[in-house]
């Protein structure tokens, strides 16, 4: 059977399409897209990710994403933050989420992902160990839990507030407030999100 598309750009199409929320039909938007274009963008887009393994690694303290030339990541650097208050977090994205925010001025644990045995991901594959040590280490007086508000979210919470206790290190632990966002009718809202908005519900 006759190629309805050239070669290459079927090849760009199936490879657009391996990323994650790209289905067949927005693959091959994206990529008729940069054949229309002017011939620098791709090349731009080609080169950037080249690039990409080479110049990026992840901190040996923080588990955040920085470029391959600094030794730590700034956000634990920096004189300014407070060391410690660490905000325990899922992915080094969802720190990106927070700072955006510019109310924290700690530093940050990324986990490596959460606890999900349909995944096949457990407690051994994640940061917990390497945050167990940095408490005492740091000095850290307060660990503010902010893993997603999933039922994958929830278990590594748990497990992760358990290992801080089993370790007998006396320290504040808090999780970020769960509740209705603003906009979302109560009928819409996870049965999660409920339940967290009840438990911390506060006075008028």
């Amino acid at each position: 059977m006759a190629h309805l598309l050239p070669a290459a750009l079927e090849k760009v199409i199936d490879e657009l399409g391996r990323l994650p929320g790209v289905g067949a039909r927005t693959a091959e938007r994206y990529a008729y897209f940069l054949l229309r274009a002017d011939q620098h963008v791709s090349e731009s887009l080609a080169t950037s990710l080249e690039q990409l393994h080479q110049q990026v690694k992840t901190c040996p303290v923080t588990f955040a994403l920085i470029d391959a030339d600094e030794a730590v990541s700034p956000l634990y650097s920096d004189p300014d933050r407070d060391k410690t208050t660490v905000a325990v977090v899922e992915e080094p994205l969802d720190i990106v989420a927070l700072e955006r925010t510019g109310h924290f001025k700690g530093t940050y644990h990324v986990l490596g992902g959460a606890i999900s045995p349909i995944d096949g991901i457990g407690p051994e594959q994640l940061h917990i160990p390497e945050l167990i040590e940095r408490l005492a280490r740091d000095n850290v007086q307060e660990v503010i839990i902010a893993t997603n508000a999933s039922v994958e979210g929830e278990s590594t919470a748990l497990f992760l507030q358990k290992n801080i206790v089993d370790a007998g290190i006396d320290i504040k632990l808090s999780r970020l407030a769960r509740g209705i966002p603003v906009g979302v009718d109560l009928e819409y809202a996870d049965q999660i999100t409920l339940s967290h908005a009840l438990d911390g519900r506060s006075l008028l």
